[in-house]
């Protein structure tokens, strides 16, 4: 009888020692969440179109509302649970993204957050949240893009968070929002080209810094996987390339992507502008944090898309048109990929 509870106590213990080591529903998401405002003019931002008496008429109510429905995306994503980590970008500032965690139904997923102070004209930032029990902060840094040439507006700032995972494995985090096309792809290539520039020379330095660095860059990065900012200056090549560890491969950079559906649709065409890129140890089994069935997924549930009446099929179902209030969520889809987590030798 001695040997038997033995035998279940120490089973019970190796058991409960895998439960904390090793995980295999650590979920990543990202989204572009489209104009999360306040309704407060901030006199040292160019917001004034989301206030009350602003060109978007933007009230209590229907700010209330969109804090809701993102919520309600960032739960469906996480299929009755909310992602692990998740990075947002266009949050105007510390208030609304305070209000997302605390004073929405997410506030019982126990997230904290870190985000950016970027010199944007409008005033929109990057967010990273995490949930605390999953993933612990150790630092995190923002790089400014400073351009050289005049002309160019501001633009968000790279946000790096680094953190420990439940096996005690180092995750350092960049999330991007790079310069958006607005006056032409090619007028602006440049603002985006040299955003990339920045963040291949950080993603290089903690290289030289770590023997295994476990990376992932996620954003809206305003170009599609083949665009230059993408696949040469920041050199991350397809999944169907031979993967080395210290090489960047993007997820959504394959032969077989789905044509008829992207992360953003823009005249009846859909495009790929948000992206997961990791380091290519995280794409092999024998690392102790690698990306279930190398794949990332675009989430496009049907509450999520409306009909495109003036080209085709659906489109994302955004929170405005221009000034009309359409009550929706964002003009970008979410995109989120699983992580499985392995215990270390000793750990």
């Amino acid at each position: 009888m001695l040997l038997s509870r033995l035998l279940i106590s120490s089973f019970l213990m190796i058991l409960s020692f895998t439960e904390i080591v090793s995980q295999n529903n650590f979920r990543v998401m990202f989204y572009n969440v489209e104009n999360l405002f306040d309704i407060y003019d901030d006199p040292e931002k160019d917001d004034n179109d989301f206030t009350p008496e602003g060109f978007m008429q933007w009230t209590n109510r229907k700010y209330q509302k969109k804090l809701r429905n993102i919520a309600s995306v960032l739960t469906a994503v996480g299929g009755m649970q909310s992602p692990a980590l998740v990075g947002l970008c266009e949050v105007e500032n510390d208030s609304v993204v305070f209000d997302l965690i605390n004073r929405s139904p997410l506030r019982a997923q126990g997230y904290e957050y870190v985000m950016t102070n970027s010199p944007d004209i409008r005033g929109i930032d990057i967010a990273l949240l995490y949930q605390r029990h999953q993933f612990k902060l150790i630092e995190s840094s923002e790089y400014e893009i400073e351009f050289s040439y005049s002309g160019k507006r501001p633009t968000r700032n790279i946000l790096h968070v680094t953190g420990l995972l439940i096996n005690s494995d180092t995750l350092d985090v960049f999330v991007c929002h790079f310069p958006s096309r607005s006056g032409g792809v090619m007028e602006t290539e440049q603002a985006r080209i040299k955003s990339s520039e920045v963040l291949k020379h950080k993603v290089d330095s903690l290289h030289s810094k770590r023997d295994i660095a476990n990376i992932i860059i996620m954003g809206d990065f305003n170009d599609q996987p083949v665009d230059k900012s993408i696949s040469e200056t920041l050199g991350a090549l397809s999944l169907e390339d031979v993967y080395a560890d210290k090489q960047l491969f993007n997820m959504f950079c394959t032969s077989d992507n789905n044509k008829e559906l992207g992360t953003y649709k823009y005249q009846g065409i859909w495009y790929i502008n948000d992206h997961f890129i990791v380091t290519g140890n995280m794409l092999t089994k024998e690392n102790l944090i690698n990306i279930k069935n190398n794949e990332a997924l675009i989430f496009s549930a049907d509450f999520l898309l409306e009909e495109d009446i003036k080209y085709y099929g659906k489109k994302p179902f955004r929170t405005n048109i221009g000034p009309r209030y359409n009550g929706g969520f964002s003009d970008h889809l979410p995109i989120y990929m699983d992580l499985i987590i392995k215990a270390s030798a000793g750990k």
